[in-house]
């Protein structure tokens, strides 16, 4: 062990906000680790943590109020679409370090925030275009070479969730990140291909944020197929929209989704309704009592049926 002193076990966080940790940060003594010592702090059962939710859905259909439904939510907005909503925001971010500075200030501030709510993830991936283009001194991302553009993207994209992972670990916040639907046709190796929904990002960025994700939940709303006679023993079957906002908690062929908590396929698009969720996961009591018990506001456009994606 001798050989490895003054070297780090493990280096966690993304860019900015990495720290690396050494044997006498485990040790309570301050002493060197040892092989026994090691085994001392081994530890078992749950220890949950705030949980990191990415929505998705259509254009207007209430996922900005699903994030203002949170317990002590703080916006960081890169698009303006927050005036119809009752929130507390930073102000409009303009740029990548705008965005970084407000995360920044959450880590190292004093505030009674408990939820981070980033809105929304496709403007923000055009804030980090924008900066790869200053690096590389080009017009646009597309004209870097080999597609290499993205993959610096991909580096600024680690940068932000690796601040976000420090405000859920060090700070205790929730984090729920948000982006529009786009329909992509989907090469399933197992079937020929279809269309589905999934966020509007870049393959490269959308996988990656995928992966960091505690849930990925997909807003849309409820159709429900009716039976239609036409006469001469044929008969049609038609999509009819109930005007009823709900999000999708499992992948299927239609949508992209994903859970760690063993939840309903389909629950109300109601942040209450997944914190109940939530806290009966970890056997705690229903909602918390901090957070709102209704919530005029919403940022949905009226109509039924689907939204139009954009």
């Amino acid at each position: 062990m001798s050989r490895f002193r003054g070297m780090p076990l493990v280096r966690l966080g993304q860019g900015d906000f990495v720290r690396d940790i050494f044997p006498q940060d485990l040790d309570p003594n301050g002493e060197s680790m040892t092989a026994a010592s090691l085994m001392n702090q081994i530890t078992k059962g749950r220890k949950p943590k705030p949980r990191r939710v990415m929505l998705y859905g259509t254009h207007g259909i209430g996922k900005s109020t699903f994030g203002a439904m949170a317990e002590h939510p703080i916006f960081i907005p890169t698009e303006d679409g927050l005036g119809d909503i009752e929130c507390e925001s930073f102000p409009l971010a303009r740029s990548l370090g705008d965005v970084m500075a407000a995360l920044e200030t959450l880590y190292s501030g004093e505030h009674g925030y408990k939820t981070v709510v980033i809105d929304s993830l496709d403007w923000l991936e055009r804030l980090i275009w924008n900066e790869v283009c200053e690096d590389e001194q080009v017009g646009s991302i597309e004209k870097i070479g080999y597609a290499k553009g993205y993959a610096f993207a991909i580096d600024k994209w680690r940068t932000v969730l690796g601040a976000l992972d420090a405000l859920r670990g060090d700070r205790g916040m929730t984090v729920i990140v948000i982006a529009h639907a786009k329909i992509e046709k989907f090469e399933n190796p197992e079937t020929v291909p279809y269309d589905r929904y999934s966020p509007r990002l870049h393959k490269l960025a959308s996988a990656l944020v995928q992966e960091w994700a505690d849930e990925v939940f997909f807003a849309t709303y409820k159709v429900l197929t009716v039976k239609v006679d036409e006469g001469f023993n044929k008969a049609k079957h038609n999509g009819v929209g109930t005007g009823e906002r709900i999000i999708r908690t499992v992948e299927r062929p239609a949508h992209v989704a994903k859970n760690r908590l063993n939840l309903p396929e389909e629950l109300p698009l109601d942040y209450r309704v997944f914190a109940e969720h939530v806290a009966a996961s970890r056997g705690e009591s229903s909602t918390p009592a901090s957070i709102p018990q209704t919530n005029q506001h919403t940022d949905a456009a009226p109509g039924e049926g689907a939204a139009a994606i954009n």
